[in-house]
């Protein structure tokens, strides 16, 4: 681990789009629950609005009154279904590296369930300091506040609204479902194109409050 300064940070990051690339895996368990349930998903519709809840997109499909027995379905059948084939978004791991050397915590907050949230981390071989899962948009800032997280990378507006919440910076990647202008207007601080650029930012953040 780097040096630990007064301004080491505490770094909370989103995980899907952010951290790793779900879409194959999730369109994957979508076709598999649509043959299970024989109720028909667009899975490559769903995959083009991760980010909120499951039941959320569920709710697209099944009538009310299923969405929670379906949910619990899909996350069961998701670990050998999805895992396998979500690879980590480019910069990732150097993202989680370049928190460890500025001397700080790297956290993972999402909505995914958390136990198949850490799945997919061990899978890649990604190690942060918390996984927290269930959350979403502004309920993530109860995780960023208790960790004590100074900021917060997503690629989806609630993660944006989460980090505002929390009173940590918001700093968003054009990776996921929402585009760079989209994110400025929803009130991020600072829009990179994808983690790659995450280091170098947070080098110069660090550098400029120590």
């Amino acid at each position: 681990m780097g040096r630990v300064t007064s301004s080491a940070p505490t770094v909370g990051f989103d995980l899907d789009m952010t951290l790793i690339d779900s879409r194959p895996g999730i369109r994957a368990c979508y076709r598999a629950l649509s043959e299970r349930t024989g109720t028909y998903i667009d899975a490559d519709l769903a995959v083009t609005r991760l980010g909120p809840p499951l039941a959320e997109e569920l709710a697209h499909w099944f009538p009310d009154g299923e969405v929670a027995a379906v949910a619990d379905m899909y996350r069961a059948m998701y670990p050998t279904t999805a895992i396998a084939t979500s690879p980590a978004m480019p910069g990732a791991r150097e993202a989680m590296a370049a928190v460890r050397q500025a001397g700080g915590r790297a956290i993972v907050v999402t909505a995914k369930y958390e136990p198949n949230a850490k799945l997919h981390l061990a899978h890649l071989g990604i190690e942060p300091d918390a996984v927290v899962g269930g959350l979403w948009a502004e309920q993530k800032a109860e995780a960023l506040r208790e960790y004590g997280a100074g900021i917060y990378v997503g690629d989806h507006l609630g993660d944006v609204r989460g980090a505002r919440t929390a009173g940590a910076l918001a700093v968003a990647v054009a990776t996921g479902p929402c585009d760079a202008t989209e994110l400025r207007r929803a009130g991020a601080d600072v829009v990179l194109a994808d983690l790659t650029e995450f280091p170098a930012w947070l080098a110069a953040h660090v550098e400029a409050r120590d």
